[in-house]
């Protein structure tokens, strides 16, 4: 197995407290839902960010958790770890040229593991459709408590929702103010098409400050800071 350090970035207590309503959100969602998709609809949305907070979260809860790293096109993953070297990656162990021990980082956070994503490959959306990597997840969930997937964009393409049909639940991440509202429904339903059960969605990067999310309540006490909000876009809002 592979050792590496990760970035100890102190984040603040609203932040925190954002991740940990997130994580007991989707606690509450099932106790058989243990493999989640993190996807958006564009990039710079911060949905490698939100999987990596979130993985870490549930490990300072005390789980065991593996965090996979699927965006086999344009990874930022590697931007969260500060020392240790990483020579395999999954796209390494889905054609065969490693095994699974190979691939696994262990971190210095207390039961949190990254599987980053290795060198990038020609065709990945079949890499993630494969046996392989189905085998990968059901294994897994045998020996993590929770699996977090950092999945592609799907606005670009179609690797979240190849990926998310395979896990319990995907969770997109919309950046607050930047994606329109129809493009949003209109990527949830190509999620829906592929029969990914969709938990909800983040909001990210909301000014809290002025945000009617939660500016009218906490506005005055907290301040502007950027945070997360986790809502479910449903069957109804399709509607509206």
């Amino acid at each position: 197995m592979q050792q590496i350090a990760i970035k100890n970035d102190k984040l603040e207590f609203r932040t925190k407290e954002a991740y940990k309503t997130l994580r007991s959100n989707i606690e509450f969602s099932g106790k058989d839902m243990k493999t989640i998709a993190i996807t958006s609809s564009t990039p710079n949305e911060g949905k490698s960010e939100v999987a990596f907070e979130l993985a870490r979260s549930f490990a300072q809860a005390g789980k065991k958790v593996l965090l996979i790293d699927a965006d086999l096109r344009k990874s930022v993953m590697r931007e969260h770890f500060r020392s240790g070297k990483i020579r395999f990656g999954l796209t390494n162990f889905l054609v065969g040229r490693c095994s699974i021990d190979d691939c696994l980082c262990i971190t210095d956070e207390p039961g949190f593991y990254i599987i980053f994503s290795g060198p990038t490959t020609p065709m990945p959306t079949e890499l993630l459709s494969s046996m392989i990597f189905r085998r990968l997840l059901e294994e897994a969930r045998d020996v993590y408590d929770m699996i977090i997937i950092d999945t592609p964009p799907l606005g670009s393409v179609i690797d979240a929702a190849v990926a998310g049909k395979l896990c319990d639940g995907v969770v997109m991440v919309v950046a607050a103010g930047r994606i329109s509202y129809r493009f949003v429904q209109n990527v949830m339903s190509q999620l829906r098409k592929a029969e990914c059960h969709v938990l909800g969605c983040v909001m990210n990067m909301v000014e809290i400050g002025s945000s009617k999310y939660y500016g009218k309540y906490y506005g005055k006490y907290y301040g502007k800071y950027y945070g997360n909000y986790y809502g479910n876009y449903g069957e109804e809002d399709d509607e509206e």
